[in-house]
């Protein structure tokens, strides 16, 4: 049932003081509450619950700025509720009338939080946030901005963006396609033999009292665990060595897996011997029985939808070929990024997948969003198939990427041409680099290179809400000025403070004069 008041936050001074100390109006949890548009998430939030049946749901604005302060700092599903607990300004955040002592809810919450929050839900807040922005841009100034008028970000735009003067193209795009990769233990095919022949030997303890039989099975597994050992323990085995001790191990799995057959057959009742996690473990590991077996027979080093870890058989090995890093495990996401620096995944999935193939549907994305198609596509040489050529050129869409075809021969006449389009094929594939940027914030600050959630539902919105959060860090951006700290210099001071170091470098290195020298005759500035 649908728990949801649409009023606004109480007045900032009406917040209980904490130890007699007024929390302060410009804390960053404070300005980001002011700015987020909580009606419209809660839209999105209830989109899919009854109004009138049921047991009342927690607040929307509850739950959502939970999820939002868990990945914003990269925290456990306990720890989040610690954290809110004990910090008023989270308080704050997460709508609560005033300062509590007691948790907001279970941990335990946030697995049915994260299963209700499917593809749509995510699509609309990032819709709310795209409505957000684009009525700043026509208004000049929201009504719902904070009393103080915010200063715009002078880096919210380009600096060599210019007004759209068509109504049917507008902004830019720019596509492409990263794993995200979720925290498994790394597979190999002996693993997760000896992992599945575990289970088996569990399930068939659990069997073997039901079934009536007077001699348990034999499973041998203090030979099987002994045969495993003695290679898992080797420094750097033989291709011969790994393939007699996974013959070993699929023997001993498939002679486990005929006993738990007999067991069921003699069990009075098949449907209650097994919990529904046993039998979804049965299931799992007898498929990894048939793709290992085939492939020790075929002596091959793929199957299709190969499974990579028994707990989650949902993660896939997508083959990338990165430096130092040529598979990875976890989802494949196609992603667009506006000029605004918004990012949107258009894409998500376990099998890997041509992501050149996404591209019509995330220009029709972009469409939709804003209302016109984007005036150029920026991606890589991947996209730039003649079927994406052709279907951005009958809809006047500029693709910035080098032309199909032998390039033109050099001459007299249209050398300055012919480089003035090199010039700008190559700005233009520069401004690629915010995408890898995004990819990398999101991997880096918020562990989107790191995926804890077990189940694919789960996984999926924990993909979901770390860009969220990175676009509202965005939205944040757009109407407040950002804060200056230590670390924040200004490109003139960084420019001069490096000539400086660059010259004294040289000094050194040149003869005749001594470092010392050197040193007390420049100003070189400390970081």
């Amino acid at each position: 049932m649908i728990r949801y008041d649409k009023r606004s936050q109480p007045c900032l001074p009406g917040f209980e003081q904490f130890f007699g100390v007024p929390l302060d109006e410009e804390n960053r949890w404070i300005k980001l509450s002011e700015i987020i548009p909580w009606d419209e998430f809660a839209d999105a939030y209830y989109q899919n619950m009854s109004s009138g049946m049921g047991r009342p749901a927690k607040d929307a604005r509850l739950v959502i700025g939970a999820v939002i302060i868990k990945h914003k700092l990269c925290l456990s599903d306990e720890e989040t509720i610690e954290q809110i607990r004990e910090n008023p300004y989270l308080q704050y955040f997460v709508g609560l009338p005033s300062f509590q002592t007691e948790p907001p809810f279970a941990p335990s919450l946030f697995v049915d939080i994260r299963r209700r929050m499917g593809d749509q839900v995510f699509d609309q807040f990032n819709q709310a946030i795209v409505n957000k922005l684009e009525n700043r841009k026509t208004k000049g100034s929201d009504n719902a901005d904070p009393p103080e008028s915010p200063v715009c970000r002078k880096d919210s735009e380009p600096a060599n963006e210019q007004p759209c003067t068509d109504e049917a193209h507008c902004g830019k795009l720019i596509v492409d396609a990263t794993v995200a990769e979720q925290a498994i233990r790394f597979p190999t095919d002996l693993g997760l033999l000896d992992e599945a022949r575990q289970i088996s030997e569990e399930l068939i303890d659990v069997l073997y009292p039901l079934s009536g039989l007077q001699k348990k099975p034999r499973t041998y597994r203090r030979k099987a665990r002994k045969a495993f050992l003695a290679l898992a323990k080797q420094r750097k085995a033989s291709i011969n060595k790994r393939r007699r001790a996974i013959r070993q191990q699929l023997q001993y799995l498939n002679r486990n897996l005929g006993h738990i057959d007999m067991l069921l057959d003699l069990v009075p009742d098949e449907s209650t011997a097994l919990t529904f996690h046993q039998r979804r473990q049965y299931w799992i590991i007898q498929h990894v029985y048939r793709q290992q077996e085939e492939m020790y027979r075929t002596r091959s080093q793929r199957c299709d939808h190969r499974i990579v870890s028994i707990s989650q058989p949902h993660v896939r090995p997508i083959i990338r070929g990165k430096a130092g890093k040529t598979v990875e495990f976890g989802a494949k996401i196609s992603v667009s990024l506006t000029a605004e620096r918004l990012a949107h995944v258009d894409h998500l999935s376990w099998e890997s997948f041509h992501e050149g193939h996404d591209l019509p549907s995330q220009v029709e994305a972009y469409k939709d969003r804003h209302g016109y198609y984007p005036e150029v596509v920026i991606a890589d040489t991947l996209y730039g198939s003649r079927a994406n050529r052709r279907y951005l050129a009958d809809r006047g869409i500029r693709f910035a990427g080098k032309s199909l075809g032998r390039p033109k021969k050099e001459t007299i006449d249209n050398r300055h041409l012919l480089r003035a389009e090199a010039r700008r094929r190559r700005a233009e594939y520069r401004e690629r680099i915010p995408i890898e940027g995004k990819f990398g914030q999101g991997k880096n600050g918020y562990r989107l290179n790191y995926i804890r959630a077990r189940t694919k539902a789960t996984s999926e919105a924990w993909i979901r809400s770390v860009f969220l959060v990175m676009n509202l860090l965005v939205l944040a951006g757009t109407f407040f000025a950002p804060v200056k700290t230590a670390l924040s210099y200004s490109y003139s001071v960084v420019k001069d403070r490096f000539l400086s170091i660059n010259r004294l470098v040289w000094a050194y290195a040149s003869p005749g004069i001594g470092f010392w020298q050197s040193a007390t005759n420049l100003k070189v500035a400390s970081f």
